[in-house]
């Protein structure tokens, strides 16, 4: 039974198969019946005329009720695994050509239809069934059944076969067996993908593989690496290891369409599709440095890709292998000593195994407490995306569970010198897992010269109250006494005078913008803080003089272009701010939602002065510019595949060197060690990031000593210790928005690097979006 095949449909008949043999009578002529009065005749017609409109009424219910009513039934397939106690695994039960798979293959689907009849559920609607690989454990059955099931019965069919396991067990347990029947245990079935069973499948590719000791194995998905794989095609790749061995499997190129709901690699703890055993699903693009390995709980995986009819892209490429059960990476937990220590998830920083419990005890000196550091924490899936009841996947520290994704540096503390760690992961959906770091601490001083946050995070003394939250909890705000430079929040918190009255509500309770002057009632603030009658906004003039009362209107399209609209495609404007790639069709031709593949952090969660570590994806589109044979010189940032966006003053030519000509430059992209550095100190190993504050342009021009023109902004941290530098220059400051990541600026100079009230300038990329696009067509 091919489980793709759509199956037989119920198609209703046209409208030239009902019954027409039926007439209506046409109207009496009364004034004739009243001339003729003949006995009789009248209640002859009546008579007639009420038989031929019963045989009509008879023949319109007869006619609903087997041409509508008929009963409709859909197709529903499970996939499941059951293991079989009293059977021996042979090598001959690998092939499902062999006569040993045969035979077994039709005791098992003999033994299914049995089960399956014991329940009332489930014996109505039984097709069949097919089994579709057997493996080690005495032996493994994977099969699928199909079922015909009325319209709105699904679920209780699915909750039937959701307790097969306990239905099997009851049978054995009062049933009586034949020598030579199976014997069955942990029942595994649930409803397949529905993707799965799409009538638009043309293509069908079933593949299998038996990794050997010392080897190293490839699949990939059609045509990869030279065309994109075909449209409308299922494929799936049974994965086998040798005995007390698992299947290591690791992508080097992961590159799909985006939406999962129309091309997809799943991956399964298991030889068929059972969604209980799901380990992941992928779609999109993963950095080629992203950490993509997966191992098996067992000797055996499937691997399953689907696609759909549209954009089809180049796909994958992965190594299978296997590795020994019990070596480094299928292991955890022990006994730690000493001062310090680390230890991590089996397998991490790649994903780490279904169906694995470890337990790590920790003992530092006496009298001294455990500080634990989770410093990468990634336990999240499906059902448990907001860390909170800690059902499935999770690590438990002295009896308190953590799940989901936790920040960075989340911090547990124990009050003696011995603390539990337990990892525990489930049958379906694995992630990164966890690295962490334990040290003995002086219970009365755990932060020596520094500020213990409620969370038992220490920082620098000097980032308590700087306006910043720090610890992630905001304790390092809270109680502070403002300097005469700081405003003083309602609240408590304290933030900088340069942020007062800039139209951001940085106290969070609005005390830094009270007293800020303003127009009056009944009108509205221009960007240029010019003052307009109410009246006059979304009125089609450009009352404020800079545009800014035309902006956001519910009339968006066709206004008058300005430096402040959006252009389309079909040169009409739009008054929307930053309408661009807001997943909102704004434009009519919907030209404002084109290439907006890009602007997006692969990673799951350099120069800069004062920055942290990036993690590796976290910023793909940017780029280093090397001269040929000298080094580093500039950033960039890719905004299409054959277009970067640089400082203008990289590409200047000099008179020696022609610096405007591509041929001049190479572009670095992934990871790169830098060497050569410009003036912010030491190079970093790993790319850095600042997060830095937009300032207020007037702000900004007085300190700056008039500089700043219409097209520059300034960001930074006045404070200083947090800037870009040289050899930053041509590089992204960019602003998130929702998933996607826009650019803002491009690093152009600045007065030092991270000096106090100096910030760094940059170019504002809207006011050449137009010419950009006019360049590029991005």
């Amino acid at each position: 039974m091919d489980y793709m095949d759509s199956g037989p449909r119920y198609t209703p008949k046209s409208d030239k198969d009902w019954d027409t043999s039926v007439q209506f009578l046409p109207a009496s002529d009364n004034k004739k019946l009243e001339k003729k009065k003949g006995p009789g005749k009248v209640g002859a017609v009546i008579g007639v005329v009420i038989f031929a409109a019963v045989i009509a009424l008879m023949t319109g219910l007869l006619v609903w009720h087997f041409h509508f009513r008929k009963d409709v039934r859909l197709k529903r397939m499970y996939s499941g695994s059951m293991r079989i106690t009293n059977q021996v695994f042979e090598d001959a039960y690998e092939n499902s050509n062999s006569s040993e798979f045969k035979a077994l293959a039709k005791q098992v689907t003999s033994q299914l239809k049995s089960i399956y009849s014991k329940s009332p559920k489930l014996s109505k609607y039984y097709v069949g069934s097919n089994i579709q690989a057997f493996s080690e454990g005495s032996v493994i059955a994977y099969y699928l059944s199909e079922f015909k099931v009325p319209a709105g019965q699904e679920a209780s069919v699915d909750n039937a076969m959701a307790t097969m396991d306990k239905l099997v067990e009851n049978l054995q347990r009062s049933g009586k067996r034949t020598s030579n029947s199976l014997v069955v245990a942990d029942v595994v079935s649930s409803a397949l993908d529905d993707r799965l069973l799409s009538t638009s499948f043309s293509r069908f590719f079933k593949y299998a593989e038996h990794t050997k000791s010392n080897q190293v194995g490839q699949i990939q998905s059609p045509g990869f690496p030279n065309s994109p794989y075909p449209p409308n095609t299922f494929i799936q790749w049974q994965l086998r290891a040798d005995p007390n061995y698992v299947i290591k499997l690791e992508f080097d190129t992961m590159n799909l369409e985006e939406n999962c709901k129309n091309d997809f690699v799943k991956i399964y703890d298991s030889l068929v599709a059972i969604e209980s055993r799901v380990m992941e699903e992928m779609c999109g693009y993963y950095s080629p440095s992203e950490p993509l390995t997966f191992l098996s709980s067992g000797n055996v995986m499937l691997v399953t890709m689907a696609s759909n009819e549209k954009k089809n892209y180049p796909g994958f490429r992965a190594k299978v292998s296997q590795v020994k059960r019990g070596s480094k990476d299928t292991t955890c937990g022990g006994h730690l000593t000493g001062e310090k220590g680390t230890f991590s998830s089996p397998n991490f920083p790649n994903y780490y195994p279904t169906q694995t419990s470890c337990q790590w005890s920790i003992t530092v000196p006496a009298g001294k407490a455990v500080k634990l550091t989770l410093k990468k924490f990634f336990l999240s899936e499906p059902g448990q995306e907001k860390s909170k009841d800690c059902r499935k996947d999770y690590v438990e520290v002295n009896g308190k569970k953590l799940c989901g994704e936790q920040p960075e540096a989340t911090t547990e503390t124990s009050t003696t010198n011995i603390m539990s760690v337990v990892f525990f992961s489930d049958n379906s959906y694995v992630d990164r897992g966890f690295e962490a770091t334990y040290e003995a601490i002086d219970v009365k001083d755990p932060c020596p010269k520094q500020f213990l946050c409620r969370n038992q995070r220490c920082i620098k003394t000097v980032l308590k109250c700087d306006g910043w939250n720090d610890c992630g909890d905001m304790s390092d705000e809270l109680n502070c006494k403002c300097n005469a430079k700081d405003i003083q929040c309602k609240n408590g918190l304290c933030k900088p005078m340069f942020w007062k009255c800039d139209g951001v509500n940085d106290c969070g309770d609005g005390t830094d913008e009270l007293g800020c002057g303003g127009c009056k009632s009944g009108q509205v603030t221009c960007r240029n803080k010019k003052c307009v009658s109410e009246k006059n906004r979304c009125d089609g003039r450009n009352d404020c003089g800079d545009g800014s009362d035309e902006l956001d209107c519910t009339r968006s399209t066709d206004s008058r272009c300005t430096e402040l609209t959006y252009k389309c495609k079909n040169n009409k404007c739009i008054s929307k701010v930053n309408p661009e790639c807001d997943g909102t069709a704004d434009c009519e031709d919907g030209s404002d939602e084109e290439n907006c593949d890009c602007g997006r952090s692969k990673f799951k969660t350099s120069r800069i002065v004062g920055g942290q570590d990036t993690e590796e994806g976290e910023y793909p589109w940017q780029v280093s510019l090397h001269i040929k044979n000298f080094g580093h010189v500039c950033g960039a940032t890719i905004i299409s595949p054959r277009w970067l966006v640089t400082a203008a003053h990289c590409v200047q030519d000099d008179g020696r060197t022609r610096y405007s000509q591509p041929g001049t430059w190479e572009v670095y992209l992934g990871l790169h060690i830098q060497r050569k550095i410009g003036k912010g100190g030491t190079a970093a190993t790993i790319l850095q990031k600042a997060q830095v504050r937009i300032i207020n342009h007037s702000v900004c021009n007085d300190l700056m000593a008039g500089q700043i023109t219409s097209r520059m902004f300034c960001a930074g941290v006045l404070t200083g210790g947090v800037d870009a530098c040289q050899g930053d220059s041509g590089g992204p400051l960019t602003s998130p928005s929702g998933s996607r990541n826009f650019l803002a600026g491009v690093v152009s100079w600045g007065d030092g690097c991270a000096r106090r009230n100096k910030p760094g300038i940059y170019t504002t990329v809207t006011k050449f979006r137009g010419w950009i696009k006019e360049k590029t067509g991005v």
